[in-house]
């Protein structure tokens, strides 16, 4: 079984999926289940830049039209993302634990949540910005109290972003918001493991209970691997042992014959659905990656913010980037490829190609590579 394959295949980097403009961004996000959002912009941002990855002629606005129709909805996966409203029923599942207590961020003051709440019920959307500032902003990430209060509100499911305004939230009561015909059905505990399950196989393929309860916690866990025992035995499910561990299909996929796909090159986001778990990255694929913003400066060695560069089922290596906007060009500070990796003129030609594509998408005219740890390559690559 073609298992790296299998995956790139669901998570659309293969080129079996057509998806073109703002339908085929709904149904890239309906594939993967989310996207990650991100608020680091050197380039563009990690959820508009997931989406170009896969959408044949994404632009950002297709993102945002699709959050004002309410045909995807903001909350927390394993981090903050884009989910297709679809889904909305099993986000329910955390909403509730919160507005019962269960402590996300920070405590809950209910006064200012009532006095916040009172507001939006009478003046309609409003971001953080709208509320002054009081009390002491000292604490976590330095918050306002009334953005504190937003956003507890926002994960007990209480307000929604109905959309977002120069990359900041618009927040209104979720029943202004929230269509009428959403399943808002809490779901058991088992209903969410299963959810958890199907989710993950639809979008990977193939994964292990570790994998499908990325970030969750304990009970999680527990029941995740009750329901992956009952989908066995019941023939819903496939396992397979791989690299040691145990890895879970649908039965469906077992026998299934894959395409040979053409061959492609991504330029991926540090925050892509496909190599966001880093384990499993380097389980599946052999490819020891980590994003290096978060690391101080004289510990880096690829650059602040590397991109994984894939190359036929392989990830091949990373380049760190930055989009000088103000005189459009995208600078590419640092291109290492992996020791073992053999080179072709495709692989250029195509790397070429992408870097154009990835220049115009960023804004920037042309792009330029300053350093690469191959010889002779900086300049074939800078010729175009």
């Amino acid at each position: 079984m073609q298992f790296k394959q299998l995956a790139l295949q669901r998570q659309g980097l293969t080129g079996s999926h057509s998806w073109q403009g703002e339908q085929g961004t709904l149904q890239a996000i309906e594939q993967l289940g989310y996207v990650q959002i991100d608020s680091i912009n050197v380039v563009e941002r990690a959820h508009h830049h997931c989406l170009w990855s896969r959408v044949q002629d994404y632009q950002p606005a297709m993102l945002d039209a699709l959050l004002r129709k309410r045909q995807i909805f903001e909350y927390w996966s394993h981090a903050a993302a884009f989910l297709p409203m679809q889904d909305f029923r099993f986000g329910l599942w955390r909403m509730r634990r919160i507005a019962e207590g269960e402590k996300h961020w920070f405590e809950k003051n209910a006064q200012l949540a009532n006095e916040v709440l009172a507001r939006i019920r009478a003046e309609g959307p409003l971001s953080a910005a709208d509320f002054e500032h009081s009390g002491n902003s000292s604490g976590w990430w330095n918050w306002k109290p009334a953005k504190k209060a937003l956003e507890q509100l926002f994960m007990e499911g209480e307000l929604m972003v109905s959309e977002r305004r120069n990359f900041q939230k618009v927040y209104d009561l979720t029943e202004r918001v929230l269509p009428a015909n959403v399943d808002t059905r809490l779901p058991s505990d088992e209903e969410f493991a299963r959810y958890l399950i199907n989710r993950y196989l639809h979008a990977h393929g193939i994964g292990t209970a570790k994998q499908m309860g990325y970030l969750r916690k304990g009970a999680v866990q527990k029941t995740l691997q009750q329901c992956l025992k009952q989908m066995l035995e019941a023939g819903e499910l496939h396992s397979v042992k791989l690299h040691g561990n145990t890895y879970y299909m649908h039965r469906a996929e077992r026998d299934k014959a894959l395409a040979a796909p053409a061959a492609q090159l991504h330029l991926l986001s540090p925050f892509d659905n496909s190599v966001i778990q880093r384990e499993r990255l380097k389980t599946l694929f052999g490819f020891d990656y980590q994003i290096e913003c978060y690391v101080p400066k004289h510990k880096r060695q690829h650059g602040y913010f590397c991109l994984p560069i894939l190359w036929n089922q392989q990830f091949v290596g990373r380049m760190d980037v930055k989009a000088e906007r103000k005189v459009a060009v995208l600078q590419v500070l640092q291109l290492n490829l992996e020791a073992d990796f053999v080179m072709e003129e495709a692989f250029i030609q195509a790397l070429r190609n992408k870097l154009k594509d990835y220049a115009q998408f960023n804004g920037c005219k042309k792009y330029q590579v300053k350093a690469i740890n191959r010889r002779g390559l900086l300049r074939p690559l800078n010729k175009a």
